[in-house]
């Protein structure tokens, strides 16, 4: 016999309760009476965690609404609007149709053999550390979810965290969550006219010096930077490094969309800098690596004082990952290895090569319609100004920054989603952001060229 679940009738009888206080169901007796002061009563507790507090708002929950609300060509959120590389969907296939039953049962908690082994084999070379699979390696939920392992199992309440801006939205809760207490150090605009490049954002060595102190335990980095494209220079790298050793500090180093550098930039990790690699997470994405954001797969390749707590964080959190996932991206991965030394032919340099053309259109369009792109060196998000642009924006009834209410508008009114910058930057900073809009460009050509007709439509008219 088939027993029902308890907790979804526990749900329904909660939901039922709390309607009892604004309906009637009994007479006026002291039954009822009961029944609402219970409720009120119990009501006290039936709230979340104050960890949580003040991290409700998420500009992915109300930006994609909107967009699918407003049918609107979708440029804000970062995933590509085609498939994965045919083989990459071949592996999977052959994951979940093999005749091997533990394909489709639990697989090793921190990263499934096959997995790590092909991650260790990858970037063993790329760091300049032979790295062991099982005690440098290991795999969460995505990157999202490595992130979280090395903040939770390395932070401790009342630690001091070093973020630059802007940063991944999600840094900022995680930090706040962990008890920690962030400190931020924006990246700053050197010029702003005409057409600018995201090399043009530097950090102040002063400024981000003075963010350190003794009680300094990491700093987190994202190269190259999401939303603003930056690819940090090797005498960047270096001034960061020297901080996280003056002050013996763990850097986080978010590299997710470490394979999309364009013209003649090069991706460095911080972790193959001298003195850095036992004090360095660096953490990877299969979503972005593979154009497979669904899968939401990532890892942490680092030292295995640093790693292990992640990996016991991980244990008593999601335990593992999909088997198949795994397996679909070690056969992935390893076929990717073996063309490396034929970059036409292996995904990790031939999307750079797909995607710098579509960056190019997309920058040429904005400045066609007067607006002023911040043309990135790598990722795959363009910074665009709008502060040229006479648009009256309605009053949403919000104290919102300026992007916030300008992205709302054009994603009701024109029909063009993007993603308001300021939401990577903590609130002293907002307003470094405030005049730009983020647009996505791993898209088809004709995904781009339908957004360029539509800014050609409505922002022609209303540029100086």
């Amino acid at each position: 016999m088939r027993i029902a679940p308890l907790i979804p009738r526990a749900r329904k009888v909660g939901i039922s309760a709390l309607s009892w206080a604004n309906k009637p169901c009994f007479s006026k007796s002291a039954s009822n009476s009961l029944i609402s002061d219970s409720v009120r009563t119990m009501s006290s507790k039936l709230s979340g965690a104050n960890r949580i507090k003040g991290t409700e708002k998420n500009i992915w929950v109300e930006f994609g609404k909107l967009a699918v609300e407003n049918k609107a060509l979708n440029l804000g959120q970062g995933f590509p609007d085609f498939k994965p590389p045919q083989h990459v969907i071949d592996e999977m296939m052959a994951a979940v149709a093999s005749d091997n039953h533990l394909m489709h049962q639990y697989t090793r908690s921190s990263g499934h053999p096959r997995l790590v082994s092909a991650l260790s084999r990858l970037y063993s070379p790329l760091i300049g550390q032979q790295l062991d699979p099982n005690k440098n390696v290991t795999v969460s939920v995505g990157a999202y979810g490595v992130l979280f392992c090395a903040v939770q199992g390395l932070i401790n309440p009342g630690d001091e965290v070093v973020i630059i801006e802007p940063f991944f939205d999600c840094y900022e809760p995680m930090v706040k969550v962990a008890g920690g207490i962030a400190h931020y150090c924006p990246l700053r605009p050197t010029k702003t006219e005409g057409v600018t490049s995201s090399k043009d954002w530097i950090l102040d060595p002063k400024e981000l010096e003075s963010k350190f102190n003794q009680n300094t335990k990491a700093l987190i980095v994202n190269n190259p930077n999401n939303p603003l494209g930056k690819v940090f220079s090797r005498d960047e790298l270096l001034m960061m490094a020297d901080l996280c050793k003056k002050y013996d500090t763990i850097c986080l180093s978010d590299e997710v969309y470490e394979w999309m550098v364009y013209d003649d930039n090069k991706h460095i990790k911080i972790a193959s800098l001298p003195g850095m690699f036992e004090r360095t997470v660096t953490m990877g994405s299969a979503g972005k690596t593979l154009s497979a954001t669904g899968w939401k797969l990532g890892w942490g390749i680092g030292p295995e004082h640093l790693i292990a707590p992640m990996q016991v964080l991980h244990q008593n959190c999601t335990y593992n990952c999909p088997t198949p996932v795994q397996e679909a991206v070690a056969g992935a991965l390893e076929f990717e290895i073996d063309q490396m030394d034929q970059p036409d032919k292996c995904y990790f340099f031939s999307l750079a090569k797909e995607l710098q053309p579509k960056r190019d259109k997309l920058a040429k369009i904005c400045q066609e319609v007067g607006l002023s792109p911040v043309v990135p060196e790598g990722g795959y998000f363009m910074m665009v100004s709008t502060g040229n642009l006479k648009t009256d924006l309605p009053d949403d009834g919000t104290d919102d920054p300026r992007d916030f209410k300008f992205v709302r508008w054009m994603t009701t009114k024109l029909k063009l989603a993007a993603i308001p910058p300021s939401a990577f930057y903590h609130q002293e900073h907002k307003h470094l952001g405030e005049n730009y809009v983020r647009f996505c460009f791993i898209k088809k050509d004709e995904t781009i060229e339908a957004a360029g007709d539509i800014l050609k439509k409505w922002f022609g008219s209303v540029k100086k």
